[in-house]
């Protein structure tokens, strides 16, 4: 099985700023899209130090 990590956008985001249009693997295998949200209220939460020693 091949995972692929994400890579860091070229773009920097500020508080406030709408989510620029992204699509990424789920854990079961497919995909997601923030269009397959659209019209209901999302929460994105990054935690870059998880599973690290930092």
């Amino acid at each position: 099985m091949i995972v692929a990590m994400a890579t860091t956008p070229p773009i920097q985001l500020k508080e406030g700023d709408k989510a620029p249009a992204f699509q990424s693997a789920t854990q079961a295998g497919g995909q997601v899209a923030l269009k397959d949200f659209k019209g209901k209220y999302v929460v994105l939460f990054f935690y870059p130090k998880d599973d690290t020693p930092g």
